[in-house]
């Protein structure tokens, strides 16, 4: 058993922290970025308005300013954490919007410049699994080899009826095309889920966390459903208000979701915090 293993955390699932610790030896921190990137359910390639509960800022509220260059906004991001956390190796956390939408020459240089980043151990890209051409599955495979990567993939929920609701903008047989290119490749991904979309009932949630559990990515991410000023999810929910789940509610289906998913799948967080001064409701308040 590695020696971070009970001196360092004491969670009964294998914690982010956990893991890096156990990857790199020490302490790492993402810093996040914005390439100021849109997204294809956005400008029309394949959708516009976005899904319905996604931020004016393509969910990247605490991610760098998109008009920095991406070595300015990883210093500035060290300032602002550096009272929170002490380290000097860093995770590049590409956040905001599609990180694989533009052209290859464009994202290259995006990522390389993160990786010469002094300190730099690695990166996250954030994208959808529609998204995956296979020249940028190309970049991504040659970054793999390279250094630490993960893509994270924003599923939320298995059923295609919600993910109609929620715009999101493919069928969950698109994602799994988008999945299995990584995963073919040797890419480690991170599967993002939301509890509390409007209609999903306990079941249902329940399915999603099975499903991704069978895929065996190399880390999970569970979202509580935040309401946030501005989005189309707010305006049906300030119109026809629907149930959401409390915070013992809550705790009782993460608690669930954890003991199905593998051993040695990473939870990188349980829970998140929207922007509180444009955000409605939540899911729970923790």
């Amino acid at each position: 058993m590695n020696e971070f293993d009970i001196s360092r955390d004491n969670k009964r699932y294998y914690t982010q922290n956990r893991f890096l610790r156990e990857t790199f030896g020490e302490k790492v921190i993402k810093l996040s970025v914005n390439t100021g990137l849109s997204c294809p359910n956005r400008d029309g390639k394949c959708g516009t308005g976005g899904c319905i509960y996604c931020s004016p800022m393509l969910s990247g509220d605490f991610s760098g300013n998109s008009g920095s260059t991406i070595t300015d906004q990883m210093t500035e991001q060290i300032k602002l954490l550096s009272g929170k956390w002490k380290s000097s190796s860093y995770i590049a956390y590409f956040q905001a919007g599609t990180n694989t939408y533009a052209p290859v020459n464009t994202l290259r240089a995006f990522y390389n410049e993160a990786l010469a980043f002094p300190g730099t151990r690695g990166i996250t890209i954030a994208t959808r699994a529609d998204c995956l051409s296979d020249e940028i599955t190309e970049l991504l495979s040659e970054l793999s080899e390279h250094t630490f990567l993960t893509v994270e993939l924003g599923l939320q929920t298995i059923h295609d009826k919600t993910a109609e609701l929620i715009n999101r903008g493919h069928s969950f047989s698109t994602f799994i095309r988008g999945f299995s290119k990584l995963k073919e490749r040797g890419i480690r991904t991170c599967i993002h889920m939301i509890n509390g979309l409007p209609g999903e009932t306990y079941e249902m949630m329940m399915e999603t966390a099975e499903t991704v559990s069978s895929l065996h990515p190399g880390s999970v991410k569970i979202h509580m459903l935040h309401i946030i000023r501005g989005t189309k999810l707010a305006e049906m929910y300030t119109a026809d208000p629907f149930p959401l789940p409390d915070r013992d509610e809550y705790i009782s289906l993460v608690c669930d979701q954890i003991e199905i998913m593998a051993p040695d799948t990473v939870i990188e967080r349980v829970t998140g915090d929207g922007d509180k001064k444009n955000t409605y409701s939540s899911a729970v308040d923790l």
